[in-house]
């Protein structure tokens, strides 16, 4: 007989269940978020644990680290897949969340998550930091220019961050109510602005210093940003049978409904990593309105404009880089003009 034991997950937390082959509850526990806690629980079930099981989250990557290295069989199991399925129960509770993530990893109904490694996750959090940075940054700035209409001052349209503060600053020094509200405000900005540049230096290094990266900045709009997202998503590029596949995992492929006379394809899926599709979006944008060089991509890319529309062009060029990418890591080759182009 199998035996496999579903863990419903939360912060500080979590409920286990644990399942025979047939279906029948065997045990129940409300334990601590902690390794250890699992662990103990399951070392005193008396007959082995054939896989444990949580659906994906925050508290992810460590417990399944961790149970692994204890020696269990442990599966991630997508978050849409397992909610579907829970949502049939009448009553949400932990404990019942716990039992249906059981029922869900007996019968196999499940697709496993990639698990990404501890480099991967700390290029994203460099990337995640960098970005808020960025956007407070931006919000700051955005604060003192609302705050400066009231009196009648109205910036520029454009002023480049380096410049803002001495932009500002000559504009209010002589009134003393703007000093005593804005100049606190101008100084926060500038010390966010200034960790800002040191996260960019760190991200560019970053990307000049590995290889994969510096292969897939050879493709026009690819910049260190794309590149290091891009390859700290994918992680492992030997986990996608076909290039195709990348597109479509990042959401960038349309959703379809067919049933019966009905088969209304819709817009793209938006599945996956929202960072990574917003980061392709872009780099695709100045493949076809920022870069001179000509390409087949490029000249496939404007061909579709003039078809399709602006953003259709720029999503099908966007889901073109997400394959090319992946091909180019797989088979260690450096981006060809004259090569690339082709159907999406």
């Amino acid at each position: 007989m199998e035996y496999f034991a579903g863990i419903d997950v939360s912060l500080r937390s979590c409920a286990l269940c644990i399942v025979d082959g047939k279906g029948t509850v065997l045990l129940e526990r409300e334990l601590p978020c902690e390794v250890r806690a699992i662990t103990e629980w399951l070392g005193t079930f008396p007959h082995p644990i054939e896989r444990v099981g949580f659906e994906a989250g925050t508290m992810s990557q460590h417990l399944f680290f961790g149970l692994k290295a204890a020696g269990f069989d442990v599966v991630c199991m997508e978050a849409h897949q397992v909610n579907a399925a829970l949502s049939a129960m009448r009553n949400k509770t932990d404990k019942n969340d716990a039992r249906g993530i059981a029922q869900v990893l007996r019968t196999g109904w499940f697709r496993p998550v990639h698990m990404k490694s501890r480099e991967a996750h700390g290029v994203r959090a460099l990337l995640s930091t960098r970005k808020a940075l960025l956007k407070k940054t931006v919000d700051l700035a955005n604060e003192v220019r609302g705050l400066l209409k009231i009196f009648g001052i109205r910036l520029p349209m454009t002023v480049k961050h380096g410049s803002f503060d001495g932009v500002v600053r000559p504009l209010i020094e002589m009134d003393e109510v703007l000093v005593h509200a804005l100049v606190p405000l101008l100084d926060a900005r500038v010390v966010l602005y200034e960790h800002f540049l040191e996260l960019d230096r760190r991200v560019k290094r970053a990307a000049s210093q590995d290889e994969v990266c510096m292969r897939m900045m050879t493709v026009p709009g690819v910049g260190p940003i794309a590149s290091l997202t891009f390859k700290a998503a994918v992680d492992d590029p030997t986990r996608f049978k076909r290039s195709r596949i990348v597109g479509a995992h990042f959401g960038l492929t349309p959703r379809r409904y067919q049933s019966g006379e009905h088969d209304n394809p819709g817009r793209i899926s938006k599945a996956g990593d929202r960072d990574v599709r917003a980061t392709l979006y872009a780099a695709a944008n100045a493949l076809l309105m920022r870069t001179m060089a000509g390409s087949q991509i490029k000249s496939w890319g404007m061909r579709l404009m003039r078809t399709k529309g602006r953003r259709r062009a720029v999503v099908a060029v966007a889901r073109k880089l997400a394959v090319l990418l992946h091909r180019m890591w797989v088979d260690g080759t450096e981006f060809r003009q004259d090569q690339v182009g082709g159907e999406a």
